[in-house]
C-alpha cells in the first residue's frame, strides 16, 4: 500500500506540528465526533496569558471551521488583562470572564450553540501539551480538563 493509501487518523497532531509554531498561533483539535458526547469540544495551546496576542488566532481558526464566533468565556485569573470585547477580523466579538480556575475556555457560536475547549498552560513542553490535546478530544472523554492536565504533566509550574 503506497503512503498516500493509507488511512490517517483523525484528529492527531503530527509531532513536526511543534516545530512551527509562533506566538500567537493557535493550536486547535477540534472532537472528530458529530454527537459531540465528551465533555471537551477540543483543545487550545496559547503560547502566552495575553489575551489580545492569543485570541485572534484561535478566534480565526474557530471561525473557518465553526462559522462566526460571537462570544468567549475566560477564567479572568487565567490571563493578564481582559477586555470585555474585541474586534477580530471586523466582528466584534464579546468576552466574558469568570473566576472559575477551571482551565477551559467556553466558545459561543450564534445565540447558544457552545464549545468547551482545554487550555493548555503556555508553559507546557510539547510533549506533555499533545498528551492533553490528545486526552481532550477522546470520543466520549469524561474526564475533566484538570485533570487531563495533571495526568499530563501539563500544570502550569510553580
Amino acid at each position: 500500500m503506497a503512503d498516500s493509501d493509507t488511512p490517517r487518523l483523525p484528529g492527531l497532531l503530527p509531532d513536526a506540528i511543534h516545530d512551527a509554531v509562533k506566538p500567537g498561533t493557535a493550536l486547535l483539535r477540534l472532537e472528530t465526533t458529530g454527537e459531540r458526547g465528551g465533555i471537551l469540544d477540543g483543545a487550545w495551546w496559547p503560547r502566552s496569558r495575553d489575551i489580545g496576542a492569543e485570541l485572534p488566532g484561535l478566534i480565526t481558526a474557530l471561525t473557518e471551521h465553526l462559522g462566526p464566533i460571537t462570544r468567549v468565556g475566560l477564567d479572568a485569573s487565567a490571563w493578564e488583562e481582559l477586555p470585555t470585547r474585541l474586534i477580530i477580523e471586523d466582528r466584534v466579538v464579546r468576552i466574558d470572564s469568570f473566576p472559575v480556575g477551571d482551565d477551559t475556555v467556553l466558545i459561543t457560536r450564534g445565540e447558544n450553540d457552545h464549545f468547551a475547549l482545554l487550555v493548555v498552560p503556555p508553559d507546557a513542553t510539547p510533549d506533555a501539551a499533545r498528551a492533553a490535546m490528545a486526552r481532550s478530544v477522546q470520543a466520549g472523554n469524561i474526564t475533566r480538563a484538570e485533570q487531563i492536565l495533571i495526568d499530563t504533566g501539563s500544570t502550569p509550574r510553580t
